[in-house]
């Protein structure tokens, strides 16, 4: 009996290119999503590539794509703003892919998609989503070998 042996990438610990997303808690009162934006629209050095907004009765929560990971994290704590920060990939849909495709092909690995949005900033001019999927590393091996291409910080636009 053979053994099946693991893929290169696999071996070598492949890790797909992804972004911090940070989540925001703020408190659901007005004036307060434009005053965390302020805070990013005054440093040159870090903008808001992507942004979501989930309101409920009392908080909202604000997921942020910066194109810095460490000046966004400053910006945070200097505000005094509770977040949570998340690793996602950032997927870009050229070459005729689409997201019925990347559906499907994550969908064949019985990977879930917990959440998705569009980029505002797109790097290349083209259309660019983010995605949180349940394995990181699996779901970019996947769509790797499909031919999506993955966008790591470094690709996102500097301003």
């Amino acid at each position: 009996m053979s053994q099946a042996t693991p893929s290169s990438e696999t071996a070598q610990g492949y890790s797909p290119p992804s972004v911090t997303q940070f989540s925001v808690f703020l408190d659901n009162r007005v004036g307060k999503l434009l005053e965390l934006l302020e805070q990013f629209e005054g440093n040159p050095q870090c903008s808001i590539c992507a942004i979501s907004v989930q309101e409920a009765s009392d908080y909202a929560v604000v997921r942020l794509i910066p194109n810095s990971t460490r000046i966004a994290r400053e910006l945070l704590k200097r505000q005094n703003l509770p977040y949570a920060e998340t690793s996602i990939l950032i997927v870009e849909l050229i070459n005729n892919h689409t997201m019925s495709q990347l559906c499907l092909y994550l969908l064949g690995a019985e990977l879930n998609i917990k959440f998705a949005y569009p980029l505002m900033y797109r790097p290349n001019g083209t259309p660019t989503i983010a995605i949180s999927v349940d394995d990181l590393t699996l779901a970019g091996q996947i769509l790797k070998r499909k031919e999506f291409r993955l966008l790591g910080e470094g690709d996102l636009p500097r301003f």
